[in-house]
């Protein structure tokens, strides 16, 4: 991410204004593709609606319909996650990750995004 978006998404955690949706939508996308690149694989599904979805980590990987591993939440809980700023079990038990299947919560071993 840019120093400008980083920037921008920190103050929002932070408790700032929200950025505008293509910054949101660009740090969403380059941290998933971060990720991906960290944990590569299709075992897990990792999803930030509206913004993308990737499939990351070794292991099993599901044909068609909907995959066994599926991670699920919104775009501040999961660049909260990338950052830092949130842990994967505080985002678990408040219920602002969905995390289904076996595999779920591996990708937690790769967050934060460095």
């Amino acid at each position: 991410m840019t120093q400008d978006r980083v920037a921008s998404v920190a103050a929002w955690l932070a408790g700032g204004a929200e950025p505008e949706r293509p910054v949101l939508r660009a740090a969403v996308k380059e941290s998933l593709a971060a990720l991906a690149g960290a944990a590569p694989g299709r075992s897990v599904e990792v999803r930030v609606p509206p913004y993308g979805a990737v499939q990351c980590i070794e292991g099993p990987r599901h044909g068609r319909g909907t995959p066994p591993n599926v991670v699920e939440t919104d775009a501040r809980t999961w660049l909260g996650l990338a950052m830092g700023t949130l842990s994967w079990s505080d985002a678990v038990a408040s219920g602002a990750v969905s995390a289904s299947g076996m595999r779920a919560a591996d990708i937690a071993d790769f967050l934060p995004l460095h």
